[in-house]
């Protein structure tokens, strides 16, 4: 079970679409793959067919809920989107408190897939040290940080290399990493900026995301880049990074499958 955690120091660097299209992908490579929202925007479900009318999702219980599971929703055949869902603000703060206050809350309620054998997990978070990034440190395998080719995303890497993100590092298992989403070959500034981010960062960097056009479109759509346009420099980029996902967390491809009760099915 490999639980993967996209995260960012700032908002609007497009971590929610990179995890959904981390997941498609991985998915697409035949592994069994659940999403899991941990942000109050509710947008993450949106990548996976879910209407937007539809507001379940697993925090508006999560504090009496003994098993989040049961708010799965299938996106497709090895692909699992587990929402946020709407919520009353005293549902959220109830949420961020038990997150902060109980050290096994968190793993309470994702007892049934933290323990599914071959299941790949990838939560994604809020921008910010959000209670559920501090809350999910201890069971996380592996953390991506999502950055844009700009001045701002590189004044915060000396804060994210020096552990003062959330106090300390990230991830104690298979490490920490990044992805430079949004790089425009247009702008020296973008091209200078993820030079330095290949050079600072080795290893490290899983790789960089073109600008491109079709992965908004794509997210109108409601359907992944690879979908929409799988000959697009965004979508060749995701499968690169999926792959060295893969092998990080050492997945075994189309190994195991996912609990889904018909009734939580997406159509």
């Amino acid at each position: 079970m490999p639980l993967v955690c996209v995260c960012s120091p700032k908002g609007g660097v497009g971590k929610t679409t990179v995890s959904a299209n981390l997941a498609y992908a991985l998915a697409r490579s035949g592994s069994k793959v659940l999403v899991i929202d941990f942000d109050v925007q509710n947008a993450l479900r949106l990548h996976f067919g879910v209407p937007i009318s539809d507001s379940r999702g697993y925090v508006a219980e999560a504090t009496t809920a003994v098993d989040w599971s049961q708010f799965i929703l299938k996106a497709d055949a090895n692909l699992f989107v587990l929402p946020y869902g709407e919520v009353e603000e005293q549902q959220r703060l109830a949420f961020e408190y038990a997150l902060s206050h109980d050290a096994h809350f968190l793993q309470r309620g994702l007892n049934t897939v933290l323990n599914y054998p071959g299941l790949v997990i990838i939560a994604d978070f809020p921008p910010g040290p959000a209670p559920a990034l501090k809350a999910i440190k201890p069971i996380a395998d592996m953390h991506i940080t999502v950055m844009l080719a700009d001045t701002a995303s590189l004044s915060l890497l000396p804060q994210m290399e020096n552990h003062k993100f959330l106090g300390s590092a990230m991830n104690d298992k298979l490490g920490e990493y990044y992805v430079v989403n949004q790089n425009d070959m247009r702008r020296n500034l973008s091209r200078d900026v993820s030079q330095f981010f290949e050079q600072r960062l080795g290893d490290r960097l899983l790789g960089t995301i073109h600008r491109d056009e079709c992965v908004p479109e794509a997210n109108a759509s409601q359907r992944s880049i690879i979908e929409f346009s799988p000959v697009s420099a965004a979508a060749f980029d995701i499968e690169l990074i999926s792959k060295k996902v893969s092998a990080i967390i050492g997945i075994t491809v189309g190994d195991g499958e996912i609990y889904s009760a018909p009734h939580h099915g997406v159509q």
